[in-house]
C-alpha cells in the first residue's frame, strides 16, 4: 500500500500517503481529546507512522496506530516537543528498529540474527523502495514486445528531478570511494565494510540486491584499477615500468570486459513465444536452406528427416541442401526425398557464398538456415515466427545452438551434462543479456531472417570470416531489430575432439577483431549506444588471448627476474587485490550461476589463450589475412591418445611456472626476508595459474569414442511389440541414428527373440520401428534400427532428435553455482592432467609413473581396515 507511493520521497508520502488517509478519523478523535499536536509534533509522528508501516506492518496490525507513538516514547511530548525531542526520537527509533523491535502479537520468537537480517532486509527493501524503483525506471523493461509500445516506453524512462540528483550523488560517492587514497587501516576497514554488505546482500532475493552487488564490485574494481595506475608503477626502473605496464594493460582489459559484463547481463529480457494467427493462410513462406561442404552424408540425413517433419503448411515451406563440395550421393538423396538441392558452380567466400547463391535462386519471404548437423524440432517455426509477424521492423530471429554431443572438454573430463559447457553461458545468457538492447546477433544457425532486410544489406557479409555476426552489425546500422528466444529448439553435434574446437575458435576470434578492424561498431552510423557496447564486448572478448598469457606469466617476471611488477607491499597488494577478485566472483557467480560455474571460464581461456593470440593480433593490423575453415562434425577418435601437438603451449607454460616455483622456494629459504610475503604471494599466484594449465592439459588427452552418431541418454516411454503380439512396456535410455537402448522389467518373453519392434510415443500418436536384438543384460536390450522407409526415418527422427521437450530438460538440470565445488573440480581436473601427461609422455615418464602407482598402492595397502569391510 505504501510502496506504491514511495517513489516520491518522504514528504510526499507523509502528506497524501493512503496510510495517513486511513488514520485520518483516529487522528480527529484525538484532537478531540486535547491531544492536539503542533507541527514538529505531527512531523515525528507521521514519520514514526510510515517507518513503522515499512519495517514492521504486522506487527501494528489491529493496533491504534496514533498510539503507538505515546507508548513508545513516553519521554517525549509530542503535543509540544522541544529541540532535544528530535535527537531523543532519532536514537529511540534507531533502537526500536534495529535492536528492540516491537514483537507481533502472534508470533513465534525468531534468533536474533534472523531478526537482525530481517530488519536489514526490509530497510534495505522498504525504506529505500524509491530508489529501486527509479533505477527500475532507467532499464528498458522488454519495450519491443511490439512496436507500439516503445513510444510509451521511452516516455517511462524520462528522469525526474529526484532520479537526476539521485544519479549525481551516487556518481560523487563513488568517485570519492575510488580515487581518495586510504592509509593502510582505513582500506582495511573499508574492505572489511563492502564484504560484510556484499555477505548480507548476497543473501537476499531479487534483481535489486543484486544490482547493489553490482556497484559494490565495481567500485571495488575500479578503485583497484585506479589503484594499480597511479601507485603501482616503478617509473624508476626500465624494466619494472615495462613488465607493469603490461600487466596493467591485462587488467584494465579485464576491468573494461566485467564492466560490459555487467551491462549486457544487468536485466536479460528472456523473451516469450507469440502465438501465431489461426488462420494459416496468413502464414508466411519459409526457404530452408541447410549448407553443407565436406560433411558425410549420415551427417546430413537427420536434419534433413528433421525439416521434412517440421509443423508448418507443406506448400509453404521449401527444404533445400545447398552442396559446396558438389556430390552426386547428396543429389540422389535430395531427389528421393523431393527436397530442393542447390549446386554452385564456384566455391567463393566459403559458407556465407553458398547462401547468397541459393538466395538468388529462391524467393521465399524469410530464409531459415542450419547447419547440416542442427536438428531442428518439430515445433521450431511453431515457435519461433510469431514475432515476425507481431514486428514488421524485426529481421532476425535467432535461437540457441543446443548440443547433444559433449564437446572435448565435457568428454575429455568426464563432466558432459554435470557442468555447463563452453557455449552455454552465451546461448543461456549473454545473448538474452543483448536482447534486451536489442542487440542479439546471427550465429550462422538456427536462425530465420526475413528475406527483404538481408538482400538490404548485399546478403550474407563476405569480408569476414564471421559472416553471421557481420550480417546483424549489418542490419542493425539499417534500423532493423532482432530478437533472442532462449527455447532450445534444435540439436546439433559439438566439436570432436580438441584440435577441431580450437580450430572453430580462432576462425570466430580472427573475425570478431576483423570486424572491429574494417566495420568497428564503436564508430559509424545506425547503431544506438547501448547496440554498440553490446557488439564490442562481443569482440572484446575473443581478445582474451595476449591478456590471458600476461597473467599465466606474469609471478615469474618477480620469481625468476627480481623484477617487480607491481610496486607496492605485500599487504597492500591483498588489500586491493583480494576485495577485487572476491566481488567480482560473488557477483559473477550470481549471475552466471546456471550457465557458467567459477573459474571454468579461465581454464576455457588458458586453453585458447596461445592459439587466438596471434591471428587475432594478425587481424587488427591486417584484417583481410586469414580464410574460412569449416569445422569437422561427425568425427570418431578411433584409440585413446594424448594430443602433444595441441598441448605444447601448456606444456611450455607449465614447465616455466614449475620453474618459478622451484627458485620461488629457493627464495623464500634463502632469500631477504623482507621479500619473503611477495615471494608467498607471487608463489601463490603461480599454484593457482598451473592449476589452470593442469586442467587445460587433461583436455588435451582425448578419449576413444568409435561412434561417428553419438548416443543420446534419455528418459522417455517406450515399448517392445514381439512377434507373438505381447506388448512389453519400458522406458527408452538412449538413441542414435543406429539404434537404441530400451529398459524393461520382465525380459523372459524375449529371451529367443531377435527381430521385433520399438514402439514409440509423438504426442497421442505412436509408431512402430523395425530392431534387431544387439545384446541383452538383466535391464536394458540394445537394439540396431532395421531397414527403414523415409516415412519412417521421418518419423523416428521426430520421435527421438526433433522431441520438443527433450532438449529443455538438459537445461534445466544444472544447478546453482557453488564456487567452492567448482574449484575442487578443477582441482581434480588439474591432477589428472598431469597425471596423463606423465603417464603417457616419453620415456622414461610412464616407467617412473608406474613405479610412483606401485609404491603407493603398497603404502596405501598397510592402512588398518574396519572391521566391516572384510565381513566380520
Amino acid at each position: 500500500m505504501v510502496r506504491k507511493r514511495n517513489e516520491s520521497g518522504i514528504l510526499q508520502l507523509l502528506l497524501t500517503s493512503q496510510a495517513a488517509q486511513r488514520f485520518e478519523p483516529q487522528f480527529r478523535a484525538y484532537r478531540r481529546d486535547g491531544r492536539d499536536y503542533n507541527t514538529m509534533g505531527r512531523l515525528l509522528v507521521g514519520t514514526w507512522l510510515v517507518i513503522a508501516l515499512i519495517m514492521f506492518k504486522p506487527a501494528i496490525r489491529g493496533v491504534d496506530m496514533w498510539r503507538w507513538p505515546l507508548l513508545l516514547f513516553p519521554h517525549i511530548n509530542f503535543n509540544h516537543p522541544s529541540l532535544i525531542d528530535l535527537p531523543r526520537f532519532l536514537v529511540q527509533s534507531v533502537w526500536l528498529l534495529f535492536i528492540r523491535q516491537p514483537k507481533p502479537a502472534s508470533s513465534s520468537p525468531r534468533p536474533a540474527y534472523r531478526l537482525a537480517l530481517r530488519r536489514t532486509h526490509h530497510f534495505l527493501f522498504h525504506s529505500l523502495a524509491w530508489l529501486r524503483l527509479s533505477v527500475r525506471r532507467l532499464l528498458r523493461l522488454a519495450w519491443r514486445r511490439v512496436p507500439d509500445e516503445e513510444a510509451a516506453a521511452m516516455q517511462s524512462l524520462r528522469l525526474g528531478v529526484v532520479e537526476i540528483v539521485l544519479i549525481a550523488v551516487v556518481i560523487v560517492l563513488a568517485l570519492l570511494c575510488i580515487t581518495v587514497p586510504f592509509s593502510l587501516a582505513a582500506q582495511a576497514v573499508f574492505v572489511a565494510s563492502l564484504l560484510g554488505l556484499a555477505i548480507v546482500l548476497r543473501q537476499m532475493p531479487g534483481r535489486f540486491s543484486m544490482m547493489l552487488l553490482i556497484v559494490l564490485s565495481l567500485v571495488v574494481s575500479t578503485r583497484y584499477i585506479w589503484w594499480r595506475t597511479t601507485s603501482t608503477l616503478n617509473w624508476d626502473e626500465t624494466l619494472g615500468l615495462s613488465f607493469g605496464l603490461l600487466l596493467l594493460f591485462a587488467e584494465i582489459y579485464a576491468w573494461v570486459v566485467l564492466v560490459l559484463g555487467y551491462f549486457q547481463n544487468i536485466w536479460p529480457l528472456n523473451r516469450s513465444p507469440v502465438p501465431l494467427p489461426e488462420d494459416e493462410t496468413q502464414w508466411p513462406c519459409i526457404d530452408l536452406f541447410i549448407p553443407t561442404y565436406n560433411e558425410d552424408l549420415e551427417v546430413v540425413r537427420a536434419t534433413v528427416y528433421a525439416a521434412l517433419g517440421i509443423d508448418w503448411p507443406k506448400s509453404k515451406l521449401n527444404i533445400y541442401i545447398l552442396d559446396d563440395g558438389k556430390r552426386d550421393s547428396f543429389k540422389e538423396f535430395a531427389e528421393a526425398l523431393s527436397v530442393g538441392y542447390i549446386r554452385r558452380p564456384t566455391n567463393e567466400h566459403a559458407k556465407a557464398g553458398n547462401i547468397n547463391y541459393a538466395l538468388k535462386h529462391t524467393d521465399g519471404e524469410f530464409v531459415a538456415i542450419f547447419d547440416c548437423d542442427h536438428i531442428p524440432t518439430r515445433a521450431f517455426f511453431q515457435v519461433s515466427m510469431g514475432w515476425f509477424l507481431a514486428d514488421p521492423k524485426l529481421a532476425l530471429m535467432q535461437t540457441p545452438h543446443h548440443f547433444y554431443s559433449p564437446d572435448p572438454f565435457e568428454r575429455n573430463l568426464a563432466n558432459f551434462r554435470k557442468v555447463p559447457s563452453e557455449g552455454n553461458l552465451f546461448y543461456g545468457l549473454v545473448q538474452d543479456g543483448n536482447d534486451m538492447w536489442n542487440a542479439s546477433f546471427f550465429c550462422g544457425s538456427c536462425a530465420v531472417i526475413r528475406r527483404k532486410p538481408l538482400e538490404e544489406v548485399g546478403g550474407i557479409a563476405v569480408e569476414t570470416v564471421t559472416e553471421d555476426a557481420h550480417t546483424s552489425l549489418r542490419l542493425h546500422r539499417r534500423g532493423y531489430r532482432s530478437a533472442y528466444l532462449r527455447a532450445p529448439i534444435s540439436a546439433g553435434l559439438a566439436t570432436e575432439t580438441l584440435s577441431a574446437h580450437v580450430g572453430q575458435r580462432i576462425r570466430w576470434a580472427r573475425g570478431m577483431a576483423q570486424i572491429l578492424r574494417i566495420d568497428n561498431p564503436l564508430v559509424g552510423p545506425g547503431l544506438k549506444w547501448q547496440q554498440r557496447l553490446c557488439y564490442f564486448n562481443a569482440m572484446l572478448h575473443f581478445l582474451a588471448g595476449v591478456p590471458r598469457l600476461i597473467f599465466l606469466t606474469a609471478p615469474l617476471v618477480f620469481l625468476l627476474l627480481h623484477v617487480h611488477v607491481i610496486y607496492a607491499p605485500a599487504v597492500m597488494i591483498l588489500l586491493y587485490v583480494f576485495p577485487h577478485m572476491f566481488h567480482s566472483s560473488v557477483v559473477n557467480s550470481l549471475i552466471q550461476g546456471r550457465y557458467r560455474y567459477s573459474f571454468w571460464g579461465e581454464v576455457y581461456e588458458s586453453v585458447l589463450a596461445w592459439y587466438v593470440a596471434r591471428p587475432t593480433t594478425v587481424a587488427l593490423f591486417a584484417p583481410h589475412k586469414g580464410k574460412f575453415n569449416v569445422t569437422a562434425k561427425g568425427g570418431k577418435v578411433e584409440k585413446e591418445y594424448y594430443d602433444w601437438v595441441i598441448s605444447k603451449p601448456y606444456i611450455t607454460l607449465v614447465l616455466l611456472n614449475l620453474a618459478g616455483l622451484v627458485w620461488g622456494g629457493y627464495r623464500l629459504a634463502a632469500g631477504a626476508e623482507i621479500e619473503r610475503s611477495a615471494v608467498i604471494i607471487n608463489m601463490l599466484w603461480v599454484v593457482y595459474n598451473m592449476m589452470l594449465l593442469g586442467a587445460a592439459a587433461a583436455v588435451a588427452r582425448e578419449v576413444k569414442q568409435v561412434r561417428s552418431a553419438p548416443r543420446v541418454e534419455v528418459d522417455i516411454p517406450a515399448s517392445i511389440l514381439l512377434t507373438s503380439g505381447h506388448r512389453l512396456h519400458g522406458s527408452l535410455r538412449d538413441f542414435s541414428l543406429g539404434g537404441v537402448r530400451v529398459a524393461v522389467e520382465d525380459m523372459n518373453l524375449m529371451r529367443d527373440q531377435r527381430h521385433m519392434q520399438v514402439v514409440l510415443e509423438r504426442g497421442s500418436e505412436r509408431f512402430a520401428f523395425p530392431v534387431e536384438k544387439v545384446f541383452a543384460n538383466d535391464d536394458v536390450i540394445g537394439f540396431r534400427l532395421g531397414q527403414l522407409s523415409n516415412e519412417q526415418l521421418i518419423n523416428y527422427v521426430q520421435c527421438t532428435f526433433a522431441r520438443g521437450d527433450l532438449w529443455v530438460r538438459w537445461k534445466d538440470n544444472y544447478r546453482a553455482d557453488q564456487p567452492g565445488m567448482s574449484f575442487a573440480q578443477i582441482l581434480s581436473a588439474a591432477v589428472r592432467g598431469y597425471q596423463r601427461m606423465v603417464s603417457m609422455g616419453p620415456a622414461p615418464l610412464p616407467q617412473l609413473y608406474r613405479l610412483y602407482q606401485r609404491v603407493t598402492t603398497g603404502l596405501a595397502s598397510l592402512r588398518p581396515v574396519p572391521v566391516q569391510a572384510v565381513g566380520v
